[in-house]
């Protein structure tokens, strides 16, 4: 009778798993899930720089001036980092927390109603390592910055070698010494690091 004998078998089937763990462990589906995140957040992030100057462009006046106007007064004006839901950057029309309306840049044709349905705004929008925030120094000429917290460490590596890693406090950003092994999510919220477009 041929056949494989019982050891053979197992000497297959173990042979088998080391390939399958050698390949997993290669392949590293955490980080590369990481990076696909990191990649949505980072073309989500530009794509709302974008719309916001060309509102202001449109306007000559920022979604903030528009939905707050004795608060924000020109555009010189500074605006302190902020959630991407909230209703000042013009995403969400209603309630952050809900969104289920369009804010002013998507009435405004800036965006299309899907950006609504992104991670950022429909996760969990208050957990720092799930959020865009967007800001705006002093002065006309300040650039509008949209920032998140990476997850990948490759991204994390690239932002450090290249000293693009800030806190954020008020509408100031201060870069931020670090390694990619560095804590980025930190406690209290507003401490956390992130990096920011356009860079």
């Amino acid at each position: 009778m041929k056949g494989f004998t019982l050891v053979e078998l197992l000497i297959v089937i173990g042979l088998l798993g080391a390939i399958a763990l050698i390949v997993i462990s290669a392949i590293n589906p955490i980080e590369q899930s990481n990076r696909a995140r990191d990649t949505k957040f980072k073309s989500d992030s530009s794509q709302l720089v974008s719309a916001i100057e060309r509102y202001f462009t449109q306007k000559s006046e920022f979604p903030w001036q528009t939905n707050t106007p004795a608060t924000y007064t020109s555009a010189d004006t500074a605006f302190p980092y902020t959630s991407a839901t909230s209703l000042d950057i013009g995403i969400c029309g209603t309630s952050a927390a809900a969104c289920t309306t369009d804010g002013i840049l998507i009435t405004n044709d800036e965006l299309k109603t899907e950006f609504r349905n992104r991670d950022f705004i429909k996760g969990n929008p208050s957990a720092v390592d799930k959020k865009i925030t967007v800001g705006k120094a002093v002065g006309s000429s300040s650039s509008i910055y949209a920032c998140y917290v990476p997850l990948s460490k490759s991204v994390r590596q690239k932002s450090c070698t290249d000293g693009k890693v800030y806190t954020l406090s008020g509408s100031t950003r201060s870069a931020v010494t670090c390694t990619a092994q560095s804590t980025w999510v930190v406690s209290p919220s507003g401490s956390e690091w992130v990096v920011c477009l356009p860079e």
